[in-house]
């Protein structure tokens, strides 16, 4: 039987992580020492690398076109490699060519000999998706449901929730939303939620109070802030899309010569760093995303190592409320 990179962790007394980062192609700040035991040992058992033995796949389409440009996304897909590594596993991307030859997800996972699947931001009707995730190939989605898949999910209703108690709290009553894509399980549950905690509180929510935008779509969420802005009876408090869609906002504000939060609010969603470092600093819902990407590498892993392992509730992540400064206190 072929040696891993598990006995050789086990005979060195180091991590499987460490194990795989002194034979992989990367580099890390591993001592001499340990470098020199860890190959002395694997050429001791004969180790012969299979790089595809332990790899796991990312499926990661982002609608938005940010890539791993987008803050949220990019620190979720960075926990999911750490925690991934340091359990012995490489992470590669998925796409549909290897040299010229365009293939499905799962033919791609196929012949790349994927261990499992990480399935993050895609367009989750895909019947490619679908397919995947049927395969008998392991898959973990993040933020949505399949019937017979693990995931792990932010706690949106809650999210919602406090964003718009908070409002309330602070004295507003004529909230707006601005939503994603209503295409995903992350949406309507939002936009559920904001009709339930409205309706919970008697507060009324006109038709044209609800908008649907974009995740991420700076230019769109400006024409939406707008059209909100001219109504005759406007909103006091507008919840965003995400946080990036705040400089949207802001201009958009600007533009009709209005103050944040003195004749405007807004709220956002997701907790990225940029929007706590500018003034007006935003009210938002951290998502939690380092959390988000541990837990999808532990619990793909945990499927891979465990077959047995016959638990697909979904893990979910709490999320936590900001109080920027972007909303008035009308009390």
């Amino acid at each position: 039987m072929q040696t891993s990179i598990f006995e050789i962790a086990k005979r060195c007394g180091v991590s499987p992580g460490i194990v795989s980062r002194v034979l992989g192609t990367y580099r890390s700040e591993i001592s001499d020492e340990t470098r020199d035991l860890v190959l002395r040992t694997a050429r001791e058992l004969s180790y012969e690398p299979s790089p595809h033995t332990h790899k796991l796949g990312v499926l990661f389409m982002d609608e938005s076109a940010k890539g791993l440009t987008h803050p949220f996304f990019a620190s979720v897909l960075d926990a999911f490699k750490i925690a991934a590594e340091e359990r012995g596993y490489d992470v590669t991307f998925i796409n549909q060519r290897i040299g010229g030859q365009e293939l499905s997800y799962t033919a791609y996972s196929q012949y790349r000999n994927l261990a499992g699947v990480c399935i993050a931001c895609v367009d989750f009707t895909d019947p490619q998706v679908s397919e995947l995730v049927a395969s008998g190939i392991p898959c973990v989605t993040v933020d949505h449901l399949f019937k017979k898949t693990p995931a792990v999910i932010s706690d949106n209703e809650m999210g919602v929730q406090k964003l718009v108690e908070y409002a309330i709290s602070m004295g507003h009553q004529k909230i707006a939303f601005i939503h994603g894509h209503n295409n995903s399980v992350v949406t309507r549950t939002r936009i559920k939620q904001f009709y339930q905690t409205m309706e919970f509180y008697k507060l009324p929510v006109p038709e044209n109070y609800v908008r649907a935008g974009l995740y991420s779509d700076i230019a769109l969420s400006r024409k939406l802030v707008l059209e909100l802005l001219d109504l005759e009876e406007r909103p006091s408090c507008i919840l965003l899309p995400d946080d990036l869609c705040y400089f949207a906002a802001q201009e958009a504000a600007a533009s009709r010569g209005l103050r944040i939060p003195q004749d405007i609010s807004f709220m956002g969603y997701d907790g990225i760093s940029i929007t706590q470092a500018i003034h007006p600093r935003l009210t938002t819902i951290r998502q939690r995303s380092e959390k988000i990407g541990e837990a999808a590498a532990t619990r793909l892993i945990n499927m891979i190592e465990n077959p047995a392992e016959k638990s697909r509730v979904p893990t979910i992540v709490p999320t936590e409320l900001i109080e920027g400064e972007s909303v008035s206190n009308r009390k």
